[in-house]
């Protein structure tokens, strides 16, 4: 299983409705896990929404490490989620939500002090999250000149409200690399409410 890879934009077609933080078993339904173009072993799920401001939550992230069948998968653990301890996806809320499915480093998922590459879905006052970015100086006119990148690559981008009560975004390289595949099946960045 390698560590990372370049494709940001694998189809997410389907919910969980099901997942036992025992067993870590996946299940879900509409899914097409190890289907060409699907979530294969060694992808990460990016379970939740992204919508900052909605109402919608982001659960955190998974890796694959083995595949039943199209709609069942088992992941390798379960410490980049919330509410792990409280049994399983449905008692805890998690039924019936959407996912994406990336080659984003898997040890961004490592690193959850404080939320880092993963919050309960927020205001992005206060998010945090690793993008798939494939062009540098990526940003448009429609968003202010402090969410540009000068890179492309797997990078970590955290926003917050600093002392001042202005709006601060540090962004980290975590893999430079050109080459990544983002597109409708990705989070894009920012998303409209920034990163």
């Amino acid at each position: 299983m390698a560590l990372w890879g370049n494709n940001n934009n694998i189809d997410n077609v389907g919910e969980v409705t099901d997942f036992n933080y025992t067993t870590k078993v996946l299940t879900g339904t509409g899914t097409s896990f190890g289907e060409t173009g699907s979530a294969q072993v060694g992808d990460v799920l990016k379970i939740g929404l992204r919508s900052a401001g909605v109402g919608a939550t982001y659960y955190g992230d998974v890796v694959i490490v083995s595949i039943a069948n199209t709609l069942s998968c088992t992941v390798a653990a379960t410490e980049a989620l919330i509410a792990q301890n409280i049994g399983d996806l449905a008692s805890s809320g998690f039924a019936g939500t959407s996912f994406y499915a990336t080659q984003q480093p898997k040890f961004a998922l490592l690193d959850t002090q404080n939320d880092r590459y993963r919050n309960q879905g927020s205001l992005y006052e206060s998010d945090s999250l690793v993008y798939g970015i494939s062009t540098s100086g990526y940003g448009s006119g429609s968003y202010t000149s402090q969410y540009e990148v000068a890179h492309e690559g797997w990078v970590g981008v955290t926003t917050y409200v600093g002392g001042d009560g202005e709006l601060r975004v540090k962004k980290e390289v975590l893999v430079a690399m050109s080459g990544i595949t983002t597109g409708a099946s990705s989070i894009p960045y920012p998303t409209s409410m920034g990163a």
